[in-house]
């Protein structure tokens, strides 16, 4: 049951968001780069962000503002994140990819937030003809520009959207990273559990992969098959995600480990 706060107790809380971190965004999803996940846009706190008390989430509000991170990577268990936002994505390298760099990309948002309006925007350069595919719980979602636009967000939404990502790049050498990020559940300057599921196919008879940052560890499981690679992260905070891969036929496919985040 929702409760009115006094308003005390309403001005307390909303000083300590501010100094410390929102309990929610109301205003924006945002996405940068080939396959990243959901944000708060910089700008999105304010009076107005805030909805009607009778629609606040039935849940403490303290408790809320004090289980967000401060956005230091950590992956996390997939219990803690199985009823948060789930991030799937479906990336396909082919052949043309590794040419210029354009990957057909597939994504879901499960478990979004029941918001009033939000919107995915991704990198004006690195994509194209973006789509929405299917949206259940959403009142509306449309494209515009290099965006998705989304209103009347309902419990338990789910969203698909296809487009091309320009998420390849070309090291030399007959070497390729398919970078994806960063990916993160954002309040202003805060971070909450997210999961995110790649399943990236490409053609086994021209690359192989070599190696993929993270390393596996707990809350970051990779499995890899001749022309397959399957991630599955837990996390909170943000995360890079990078896959190098080699060309059949080269004499030599070491690679210099290089900071993903960058």
């Amino acid at each position: 049951m929702l409760r009115r706060m006094n308003p005390t107790t309403e001005s307390r809380i909303r000083a300590r968001a501010r100094s410390f971190a929102p309990l929610s965004c109301f205003a924006a999803i945002v996405s940068w780069g080939a396959a990243p996940g959901p944000s708060c846009a910089e700008d999105a706190f304010d009076e107005a962000a805030f909805p009607d008390e009778a629609e606040w989430p039935e849940m403490d509000l303290e408790a809320r503002i004090a289980a967000v991170s401060d956005g230091e990577l950590r992956f996390v268990g997939h219990e803690r994140a199985a009823e948060t936002h789930r991030h799937v994505n479906h990336i396909r390298i082919g052949a043309e990819s590794l040419r210029e760099g354009w990957i057909e990309l597939s994504q879901c948002h499960e478990n979004l937030d029941a918001v009033r309006a939000a919107q995915i925007l991704f990198s004006a350069e690195r994509i194209r003809a973006l789509e929405v595919v299917s949206a259940q719980g959403i009142g509306r979602a449309w494209v515009e520009g290099h965006s998705v636009q989304l209103t009347d967000i309902g419990p338990e939404a789910t969203l698909c959207i296809r487009a091309e990502s320009r998420a390849l790049f070309a090291l030399g050498d007959g070497r390729y990273r398919l970078r994806n990020g960063p990916y993160m559940r954002r309040f202003l300057d805060g971070y909450y559990p997210m999961q995110v599921v790649l399943d990236v196919s490409y053609p086994a008879d021209r690359l192989a992969l070599v190696q993929h940052q993270p390393p596996t560890q707990p809350g970051f499981d990779v499995r890899a098959e001749s022309g397959h690679v399957a991630v599955d992260a837990a996390f909170e905070g943000r995360l890079f995600t990078c896959l190098d891969f080699c060309e059949t036929g080269s004499a030599d496919c070491e690679l210099a480990v290089s900071d993903c985040s960058e």
